[in-house]
């Protein structure tokens, strides 16, 4: 099999594990991403070895190492060499996906040919051997030069085998910063209901690389039809009229130009995708133009529920959902306001409301936008809040539970409810956060 001789970089247990193989007289390629991230000048994440020897061969080969063969059943044995674990799998062919998902059977094969044929797209089904260099049978180095996503064969055929790969093709067309090809484009949209069969946990983790892609406001806006099939909520977004002088793009559009300026943080991005969700169902209008009243609550309750569906973590859920309920709320720059802010939200989320804000109002129409300058005094408050160890909290306050009982306040409700009072006077200014004179000003009320 004629091969192109670029070289790659092997790390030290994929060269052993090849040379071992080819002594063994058995051929071994590494495949898939790690030889398409390397022809981009990218540290590979992961290295995949396809070997066409069995799996009882294949550790039969390596039976001095230690072997983990929990996807022997795949073909798939997991080496430990030079004190890493590397996976090695039987060249194979797939049986019928009954499920578009999965095959029903899985049989080994020794043409290299064969396993090629049954990848997803070009740029993931290249193989890669120190002496034979890149076998490419499908033009995947060509579409890397052009910057494409295509389909191995029939896009309708790979998507129907397996619904995954249709989010697939547009998280590496987000991560990449890549195209997506015309006929697989098209089978994308037309075959968009088999993400239906998907897991939710399969379609989270797809979706969230999707988000953070350095394209990710292409894919957004190109393939709303199809993150709608997961994604119901957003559909009535799509092409809302906002009928505001302060907007100058729909709902949906509004939300993805708000992820396109922001940062690559996940929590960040989940809430400005989502921010204004709620405002669909709020919508009212007057002689004055649009109005949303209350559309960040509805737009909390909204997400939570997705983020809920989509099985994301409990943190997550909390996290975006306060932040999506309070991405419209003003923040005086003010130390009152920002001790009450900083008890809803840890330093970290502070800074991530801020640069929600800011690329919200980025997202608004030029001439009616707030200035984004003045949201740096916020955490410059919460900086010097912290440097001075000013009370913003109950763990803070001079007094606890067991010094109001023991000025003779009953164990009980009324002691949580003096205790916030008396924080709410000293975050006010009217009490200094001393217990003696906290003490004194309990026991002159009572």
């Amino acid at each position: 099999m004629a091969g192109n001789q670029t070289t790659l970089l092997l790390p030290t247990p994929v060269r052993t594990a090849i040379e071992r193989l080819n002594e063994r007289g058995f051929e071994a390629y590494a495949v898939g991403g790690c030889v398409r991230d390397s022809l981009l000048g990218k540290e590979p994440k992961d290295w995949d070895v396809t070997v066409s020897s069995t799996p009882d061969e294949t550790k039969e080969v390596f039976s001095d190492c230690r072997i983990i063969e929990t996807g022997v059943k795949h073909g798939t044995v997991t080496v430990l060499l030079c004190g890493e674990p590397l996976e090695l799998t039987t060249y194979r062919l797939d049986g019928d996906y009954l499920d578009n998902r999965h095959p029903s059977s899985v049989s080994f094969t020794r043409s290299l040919e064969d396993d090629l044929a049954r990848r997803d797209f070009t740029v993931n089904a290249m193989a890669y051997h120190p002496a034979r260099g890149i076998v490419d049978l499908y033009g995947g180095r060509d579409d890397l030069a052009k910057k494409l996503i295509r389909a191995v064969g029939d896009p309708n055929k790979r998507f129907d085998e397996d619904g995954l790969r249709i989010l697939r093709a547009l998280r590496f067309a987000s991560v990449l910063g890549f195209s997506i090809e015309e006929a697989t484009d098209r089978a994308i949209h037309e075959k968009k209901d088999l993400l239906c069969n998907i897991s939710p946990e399969r379609i989270r983790e797809e979706f969230c690389k999707l988000l953070l892609g350095v394209s990710a406001k292409e894919i957004l806006l190109d393939y709303s039809d199809v993150l709608s099939v997961f994604l119901p909520e957003i559909a009535p977004a799509v092409g809302f009229d906002q009928k505001s002088v302060y907007h100058c793009y729909d709902v949906y559009r509004h939300m993805v130009e708000a992820v396109a300026v922001s940062k690559p943080d996940l929590v960040t991005r989940l809430v400005l995708y989502f921010h204004d969700i709620g405002k669909p169902s709020t919508f009212y209008e007057d002689e004055r133009g649009g109005h949303f009243r209350d559309h960040a609550p509805r737009g909390a309750e909204i997400v939570e529920k997705i983020l809920l569906r989509l099985r994301f973590p409990n943190d997550t859920v909390e996290r975006v959902t306060n932040l999506v309920y309070r991405h419209d709320t003003p923040i005086p720059p003010t130390e009152k306001s920002v001790k009450r802010l900083m008890q809803k939200f840890s330093d970290e989320d502070i800074d991530r409301l801020m640069e929600i804000k800011r690329c919200d109002r980025l997202a608004h129409a030029e001439g009616h936008r707030e200035p984004v300058e003045s949201l740096t005094a916020i955490p410059e408050l919460v900086k010097k809040i912290r440097e001075d160890a000013a009370c913003f909290n109950l763990s803070g306050l001079a007094v606890k539970g067991g010094d109001l009982i023991a000025i003779g306040i009953p164990e009980g409700p009324e002691v949580g409810i003096l205790l916030n009072d008396l924080l709410e006077k000293v975050i006010d200014g009217e009490l200094p956060n001393d217990k003696s004179a906290l003490l004194t000003y309990l026991q002159t009320k009572r």
